[in-house]
């Protein structure tokens, strides 16, 4: 009878415990999740400072990095307006000056200006005098004029080909005289931004002493599957002189086709087809409105296809 008593005072006990110690853990609770909350608060204030700072920076050296590109344009705009008003005005002074003196003004401006400004009647300019000129030496400056005008040429290939698409013809100039009609070269087959043309150049004609070719260059654009195609021609001469950015033929859907001479000698001939967009011609070949218009739908018509 004794026993179940002190088994109720045991359980009173516990009882007692567990109730005053209950106020305790809470309290020891409520103080770490506040200090839990506190060091979170902290660091989560700590890293968007942090961020803010990054921000910050990046910023600022986003702007010092802009003045200094806008400064050193704007110098080399400068240098640049003063060496071609200096060499143009070498041309056109009527004073005398050597052979040498002006190819290497030439040089100069082609090297310098060849992607902005048509040089071609300049370099006519300077052969024909260097022809009339009956200097012994003659010969070393058209070949010095013939080099600078292949390298521009390869230099603005170099580019054109990234962008779009080439093909390579050889023609043996002997055999026109065979062919009083010209010769036809293999055709070129060649698509650029989902428009599918075909090329076909008719060599008509070469002048050895100038070192031009006359071409007929004709051209059949692809639409809905071969079942419609639309022809277009034209007829021009191609020389040293002719470089692909300046000198082109402009094509719907705001591209370009050009024909650079590589080399013509022992009647042998090398020239490329450049196929390209109408973005990558001179700063002089603005595109119609018409065709800024298309290719802004196209760039809409694209992005809805790929939004989710």
């Amino acid at each position: 009878m004794d026993e179940k008593p002190k088994k109720r005072d045991k359980w009173e006990k516990i009882s007692l415990v567990m109730q005053s110690s209950g106020g305790l853990l809470t309290a020891l609770t409520v103080a770490i999740i506040g200090l839990i909350g506190s060091s979170y608060l902290k660091d989560r204030e700590l890293t968007e400072n942090r961020h803010r700072e990054k921000l910050q920076v990046e910023e600022t050296n986003t702007r010092i990095y802009t003045e200094l590109i806008s400064r050193r344009e704007e110098s080399e705009s400068a240098l640049r307006k003063d060496m071609f008003v200096s060499i143009i005005q070498s041309f056109l002074k009527t004073g005398s000056s050597s052979l040498d003196e002006r190819v290497l003004n030439l040089e100069l401006l082609a090297y310098n200006f060849h992607e902005s400004l048509n040089l071609k009647p300049l370099f006519i300019y300077l052969e024909k005098q260097i022809i009339a000129s009956g200097d012994r030496t003659r010969q070393e400056y058209l070949e010095r004029l013939y080099k600078v005008a292949t390298e521009i040429s390869r230099k603005q290939m170099l580019v054109l080909e990234g962008a779009g698409r080439k093909t390579d013809r050889d023609i043996d100039i002997d055999s026109l005289a065979r062919n009083p009609g010209g010769i036809a070269l293999d055709a070129a087959t060649l698509t650029l931004d989902g428009i599918t043309r075909q090329f076909t150049i008719y060599v008509q004609e070469a002048d050895k002493q100038t070192r031009q070719i006359n071409v007929r260059l004709e051209i059949k654009t692809q639409k809905d599957d071969n079942v419609n195609v639309e022809t277009s021609n034209a007829e021009f001469w191609v020389g040293y002189f002719d470089f692909p950015m300046i000198d082109n033929t402009r094509l719907p859907g705001d591209q370009r086709v050009a024909i650079v001479l590589n080399a013509m000698e022992d009647g042998y001939a090398s020239i490329t087809l450049a196929y390209f967009p109408g973005a990558y011609a001179s700063l002089k070949e603005k595109p119609y409105y018409q065709e800024i218009l298309q290719n802004l739908k196209k760039t809409n018509e694209k992005l809805s296809e790929q939004a989710p």
